[in-house]
């Protein structure tokens, strides 16, 4: 067995580890404790970031089953891009949150992004007012080394959004927010702030708050997200990452105008930044391979989107796998990672103090080979199941030391079909395809 980690574990860093994989989720903290394999891919994706950092633009589709660790993944992306110095935005896409409809389920979207707007400082959500008084302090310090006026040098440091969509308006709301805490007032400020969220819901209230006459809506979402990432490189930072899960939910709209509507938007975003159209800005979508591969539903019932995201036949052929396409599979864990991964698991729920381990080394490999033997091959696909297992496991023998862990793993039994993040129904449709949905209905 290798040796263990000597990092001991804060008693709440811990505990917050713990209560995620007992309820099936991904923690938002201390994912260094229990990472294992995925290599290549986190190579892969750091080359991204790299060329995010450089100017460039990246995007990604991030494809596995469920359970097979996409979240855990794309948080994992997320913690080396603020590492790197990168602002990062993310979210779930739900029934009310999609890339592209016509009554503000895009916008609820980007106002939920902004929302868990993080930088390397700041990294539980709530940066974009951080963000956006870095770039007012720095803006002062020009103003006052040129000797001109800070609405000067907020004008100069915008000038190259007001050539983008909704750059004008974007500029002379920052400049509001420079106002507001110039003359104390907070209101102002606040507004400046909801505006950039993308909170305000109509354009009268925008108008009267802050004298611009657009806000964000459901037909400049991605717009946004432009202007977003160029103003993040003028506040000092080295780009934008935009972190996108379950994008299963667009595949489940019961109306094929809606599905398509937002496969629209992901051909647009994957043209963008393939093409270099796009600077200082990243995509990083979590989808299952239905949402890709199914020819009726999924990506591929796209034509111009499948034959971008085709897979590498070549690739193929020789049996290995292309990291530089825009779709990544993950692949299976070995038995050798699951192993570290419980090793992981058991050090951090003795918060990092061998002393204090529940079961022995041989207890792991028991654990494993009954998973193996009642299972077979799907708890490599799914480490999300084995992974809960093994921590309710350890919750018994913490909550009852005198039951041996021998009783215990020849009765564990892991739900390898459970999906409970996964609703049957499909989600329903825009109000402008009615007539869809009242055909589905029937």
């Amino acid at each position: 067995m290798r040796k263990e980690q000597a990092q001991r574990l804060r008693p709440r860093e811990r505990d917050a580890i713990i209560q995620s994989l007992q309820a099936g989720v991904t923690p938002r903290t201390g994912l260094q404790h229990i990472q294992v394999g995925r290599v290549r891919e986190v190579q892969s994706l750091l080359k991204d970031i790299e060329r995010i950092a450089d100017g460039g633009s990246a995007f990604r589709l991030i494809i596995g089953e469920f359970g097979s660790g996409k979240s855990f993944f794309l948080q994992l992306i997320r913690a080396i891009a603020l590492e790197k110095g990168l602002v990062t935005v993310h979210a779930d896409l739900a029934p009310d949150r999609r890339l592209y409809a016509t009554s503000g389920q895009a916008r609820n979207l980007y106002a939920e992004l902004l929302r868990n707007c993080s930088t390397r400082t700041k990294q539980d959500g709530n940066a974009l007012t951080s963000v956006v008084e870095r770039f007012i302090t720095q803006a002062r310090k020009e103003a006052d080394s040129k000797g001109i006026n800070v609405n000067v040098a907020i004008e100069q440091h915008l000038s190259s959004l007001s050539e983008l969509v909704g750059g004008y308006d974007f500029a002379k709301v920052v400049s509001a927010y420079w106002q507001g805490y110039e003359t104390g007032n907070d209101q102002l400020r606040a507004d400046a702030v909801r505006w950039l969220r993308g909170e305000f819901t109509t354009k009268t209230d925008a108008r009267n708050a802050l004298g611009v006459r657009a806000i964000v809506d459901d037909a400049n979402v991605y717009d946004h997200f432009k202007l977003l990432s160029l103003f993040v490189r003028q506040a000092g930072y080295a780009g934008l990452l935009v972190n996108l899960d379950e994008m299963v939910n667009l595949y489940k709209l019961a109306s094929t105008k809606a599905r398509t509507s937002n496969y629209e938007q992901i051909l647009r975003m994957l043209n963008d930044c393939l093409q270099g159209s796009a600077g200082y800005l990243g995509f990083l979508l979590g989808g299952t391979p239905d949402f890709l591969l199914d020819p009726r539903k999924g990506l591929y019932s796209y034509e111009a989107l499948q034959s971008r995201l085709a897979e590498n036949t070549f690739a193929r052929q020789a049996g290995v796998i292309d990291y530089s396409s825009p779709t990544l599979h993950l692949a299976n864990l070995a038995p050798e990672e699951l192993l570290i991964l419980l090793c992981n698991l058991r050090h951090v729920f003795a918060s990092g103090d061998q002393s204090k381990y529940l079961i022995p080394d041989e207890a792991l490999t028991a654990f494993l080979a009954h998973c193996s033997q009642r299972i077979g091959d799907a708890y490599f696909r799914t480490p999300r199941n084995t992974i809960k297992a093994f921590v309710d496991l350890l919750s018994v023998l913490e909550q009852s030391p005198d039951i041996q862990w021998s009783q215990l793993v020849s009765q564990v039994h892991i739900d390898t079909e459970s999906n409970s993040d996964m609703p049957d129904a499909p989600i329903p449709a825009d109000n402008e395809d009615d007539d869809n949905l009242a055909t589905f209905k029937l």
